[in-house]
């Protein structure tokens, strides 16, 4: 509890001392203020206590809960300190856009440890809403205000079921907490229509925030034309609080319901992993590319949410590991070349400009595909191997469908390794010394993934 008093006075403060138009002032206090909620976080996985002793029933901080909120923090982290030279670029303005990316850490932290649905709810809010206003940042690129309105639209609408499907829960269980719901579902005190028409509308909600198929069409837009550093964070962090808010809901919550919504689960992951892949293989930009790559990793991981191991925790959290670290790492890259039409073409022999950024591209890329001994490969095998034997016809599509992934991770590769005509009067890319330490990181943290596997 203490960590997330810590980031929400961060971005309070961040937001006021923008007022000196110092952005570096801005940076250091975000980062001092992060690290120090990771620290927090880490002191509570090892003591079970928080320095500041609150206690709100809506709010637990177990050991899953610490796991993902120090894994998002984390990503945040990189992300700030990767898109600093972004934010920069409007000194009026650094502080908002940097404090509403903690805001909505804030929210992921609720979302991730809520124990009602009514907190829930308030956190997916608190995490959706500055997102709605960083997708649109970039006034003068229509593109950018096209993203934030479908983003707002479609969120809205999904908001609007979701709250519909939790009021037929309500109704079937009297009870918006999710320990008081689970055992009404499994001592058969709730049944019935009301409640399995209650689970299955927030089924499709939570897969339209988690970006699955036939729910993703907002994503690519979306992706799109939102400014560069906003897709990593909605990639990464966003992804993240809605799969672990997926588990915690329906492995424990609605875990008496199984046998009703794990078959319409089942059908949605291979039709995500499908589509994801084989709409990713026809793209011409990066970020349309990654948004198609991000539905079929949905699918992947949503794997772990169907099962019901006692390990889906642990190997959810692998994947997202993986996927996130690798992404985050993209995202700087992409910064770096800074291509306005966001074109796969326009990464053409970056490995030559820079080796490392090539080191770390190739190393995200392998990781996205799944080659050992990268994080990617673990997260994948984990979710995989513990899914086979309950699900075998669903890991050996995932698996088909990952061969169809690495084709165009693939391409990607060959683009930037691939040598320019003129390579003699080629500008070098010069990352900053924070994106150096960003990119680093990430490579590192891909390259020791089987350690922190096992």
């Amino acid at each position: 509890m203490d960590a997330l008093i810590i980031v929400f006075v961060t971005g309070l403060i961040s937001m006021f001392i923008a007022m000196a138009k110092k952005p570096v002032l801005v940076l250091a206090t975000a980062m001092i203020g992060l690290s120090s909620a990771l620290a927090l976080m880490i002191n509570q996985w090892w003591t079970g206590t928080g320095f500041i002793q609150l206690n709100y029933e809506g709010l637990l901080f177990d050991k899953p809960s610490i796991l993902y909120s120090s894994l998002a923090i984390s990503f945040v982290l990189l992300i700030i300190a990767g898109g600093y030279s972004y934010f920069k670029q409007e000194v009026e303005h650094t502080g908002e856009y940097i404090s509403l990316l903690i805001f909505s850490l804030v929210g992921a932290m609720c979302m991730i440890a809520f124990t009602d649905l009514f907190m829930f709810f308030l956190g997916l809010e608190i995490l959706s809403i500055p997102i709605y206003v960083m997708v649109g940042s970039k006034k003068r690129d229509i593109l950018s205000t096209e993203a934030s309105l479908k983003y707002f639209f479609t969120g809205s609408l999904a908001t609007g079921i979701l709250l519909f499907g939790t009021a037929w829960v309500y109704g079937a269980t009297g009870s918006f907490k999710i320990n008081e719901i689970s055992a009404a579902i499994l001592d058969g005190s709730a049944k019935g229509a009301l409640l399995n028409v209650g689970i299955l509308i927030m089924m499709a909600a939570f897969l339209f925030k988690v970006g699955a198929a036939p729910f993703h069409f907002w994503s690519p837009d979306v992706y799109g034309g939102a400014p560069t550093i906003v897709t990593g964070f909605m990639a990464a962090v966003v992804k993240l609080a809605g799969l672990f808010a997926f588990l915690k809901l329906f492995t424990f919550t609605f875990w008496g319901a199984y046998p009703l919504w794990s078959g319409a689960l089942f059908g949605i992951i291979i039709l995500t992993v499908i589509v994801g892949n084989l709409s990713a293989l026809a793209q011409t930009r990066f970020k349309r590319m990654l948004a198609f790559s991000s539905i079929a990793n949905a699918g992947y991981a949503l794997i772990a949410i169907m099962n019901q191991s006692n390990w889906s925790t642990w190997n959810l959290w692998m994947y997202i590991y993986g996927y996130g670290f690798a992404i985050i790492a993209l995202i700087i890259i992409s910064l770096l070349v800074n291509d306005e039409n966001d074109s796969i073409e326009g990464f053409r022999g970056v490995g030559r400009k820079n080796p490392f950024i090539g080191f770390v591209l190739t190393v995200s890329l392998l990781s996205l595909a799944g080659v050992p001994p990268l994080a990617g490969f673990f997260g994948k095998y984990m979710v995989f191997a513990a899914a086979f034997k309950q699900y075998p016809v669903l890991v050996i599509t995932a698996i088909a469908t990952s061969g169809i992934g690495m084709v165009y991770y693939l391409r990607f590769f060959m683009t930037a390794m691939a040598k320019e005509e003129n390579e003699s009067t080629v500008e070098k890319l010069k990352p900053s010394i924070l994106q150096t330490i960003v990119l680093l990181i990430c490579a590192i943290a891909l390259l020791i993934g089987g350690y922190i596997a096992y």
